[in-house]
């Protein structure tokens, strides 16, 4: 099988525990880019973040972010599609949230508005220090929700909800699975991003793929963690890092090794560079 795109995730995928990409890796997407190999990647963080990403592996890669909510061509003004969360959705949201004492998190493509700088948005404002201006995420704190929404209408693709509490998360995630009126998944064990309830990584590949003519069966898709199921699921190849959640092994077609012994890189080389190796299943 010749595969004509590779769908990475990056928290625990592409990049290692320290949040680099290793020269490996970079030597093995460089390769891939060189054979003609479209490389995707997909993400559950920001579009801004994610861009700047794309620009340590080299390559001119196509940005799935905020968990399929926002698809665009990297370096590029044009998006190729977004699902918004819905206006109308907004203000429960933040009813919800405040119930547990969770303080709200709402994404754009370029901005995160948060009620205090906790979490993601304290963690993106630290980032922000080592990052070139065009690609530092901005970040603004709200004060009155409602007020803001109206005043605002802002464009949000997704609400993101993070406690170091993880019974709280549980029972809140819950509660909106509940509602039957999101998607809800995470991509870490003390967080968890609403969306609207069609969107998925799987989805937005999907979508990728239509723009550039590409089947299914001619994608690999690697990942780590909930949110990234769907995708793993509508790839030809399917695959699993080592240090992936044991929901996510279950249904990949291949487990590779893990993020921080270069798990991406070795697809990359078995499936693409050097098709037919062997490499054993972990």
């Amino acid at each position: 099988m010749k595969y004509k795109l590779i769908c990475m995730d990056m928290d625990g995928t592409l990049l290692n525990d320290k949040k680099e990409v290793s020269e490996r890796a970079k030597v093995a997407i460089s390769k891939a880019h060189k054979l003609g190999v479209k490389v995707v990647i997909a993400t559950g963080r920001i579009f801004v973040s994610a861009e700047y990403y794309g620009d340590v592996i080299g390559v001119k890669a196509p940005i799935i972010a905020s968990n399929g909510a926002y698809v665009r061509e990297k370096d590029s003004d044009r998006s190729i599609y977004e699902e918004g969360l819905g206006y109308e959705n907004y203000d429960l949201v933040v009813q919800m949230l405040n119930k547990y004492n969770i303080v709200p998190h709402f994404y754009t493509e370029d901005t995160i508005y948060t009620g205090k700088l906790v979490h993601s948005s304290l963690a993106y404002k630290k980032a922000n220090k080592t990052l070139p201006s065009n690609r530092q995420v901005k970040i603004e704190v709200v004060n009155d929700w409602s007020k803001f929404f109206i005043e605002k209408q802002p464009r949000i693709i997704k609400a993101m909800a993070v406690s170091e509490d993880k019974e709280k998360i549980i029972n809140a995630k819950n509660e909106f699975i509940k509602l039957n009126k999101f998607q809800v998944v995470s991509s870490m064990k003390n967080s968890f991003e609403v969306m609207a309830k069609s969107t998925s990584k799987g989805k937005a590949l999907k979508k990728l793929c239509d723009f550039y003519d590409i089947d299914r069966n001619e994608i690999i898709s690697i990942g780590d963690n909930e949110n990234d199921i769907s995708m793993i699921k509508f790839a030809g190849l399917g695959v699993a890092m080592g240090n992936a959640e044991e929901v996510v092994k279950n249904i990949a077609d291949y487990i590779t090794d893990t993020n921080e012994d270069d798990g991406v890189a070795k697809v990359i080389e078995k499936y693409i560079i050097n098709e037919g190796s062997t490499q054993i299943d972990l």
